[in-house]
């Protein structure tokens, strides 16, 4: 609650405000910006006007996104923070910021699609494209905290300002380690996300249930 200007202690008004641990310790990892891309790349979108294409609050609980193949045309890759809430009761020790890795891939598509996030004892689990056609989508967006599978490119282009980029119709932040590609597959691909969006995404052989199961 806001505290009248006229009846604050005048201790108080001078009093630098301490910054929070996990703010200042998620900012120092920022600045060191995922040099391990290349060998364990995965999704992460932005908008194609150049801003992450999240602007939404996040929940702060993570989700699993797995696949046994992930195809993509048009690939950037960089660091990013997400942040939730005030007062998030998920914000823990982080401040409520969350380091991630932001990766767009202009149009791609993914066999055996499987995403569950854990509700306290029980999953919500979604899978799709395990039926012969494969989930497709464009403008994906997902913001992840790891990242792992068998991961090939071509055209890649490592270290460059995030500003700079084009190949999947972003502009990432100035100043900001990054790489991107003309293509990019994933085998075994597995991610822990904090958010995931996507200008069209297709679901063939879509179910969604409660289960003792994670993906």
């Amino acid at each position: 609650m806001a505290t009248p200007e006229n009846t604050v202690p005048e201790a108080e008004q001078s009093a630098p405000a301490a910054p929070s641990r996990g703010r200042v310790r998620l900012r120092r990892l920022a600045l060191m910006a995922i040099p391990t891309l290349a060998a364990s790349a995965t999704l992460s979108l932005l908008t194609a006007q150049g801003v992450l294409a999240a602007q939404f609050s996040i929940s702060g609980m993570p989700f699993t996104v797995t696949a046994s193949n992930l195809q993509g045309d048009g690939f950037e890759q960089f660091g990013g923070m997400d942040t939730m809430i005030e007062n998030s009761p998920n914000g823990g020790e982080t401040g409520g910021q969350v380091l991630v890795v932001v990766s767009a891939i202009r149009s791609a598509t993914m066999t055996n699609l499987c995403q569950s996030v854990d509700l306290g004892g029980i999953n919500l689990k979604i899978t799709a494209g395990d039926a012969g056609t494969p989930v497709t989508a464009s403008q994906l967006v997902s913001d992840s905290e790891q990242l792992a599978g068998d991961a090939s490119f071509t055209g890649i282009e490592i270290g460059g300002d995030a500003s700079t980029y084009t190949k999947a119709g972003v502009q990432g932040p100035t100043g900001v380690f990054g790489q991107q590609a003309d293509t990019v597959n994933i085998q075994n691909l597995r991610q822990r996300n904090y958010a995931s969006t996507a200008a069209v995404f297709k679901l063939p052989h879509l179910r969604l249930r409660f289960t003792d199961e994670a993906c």
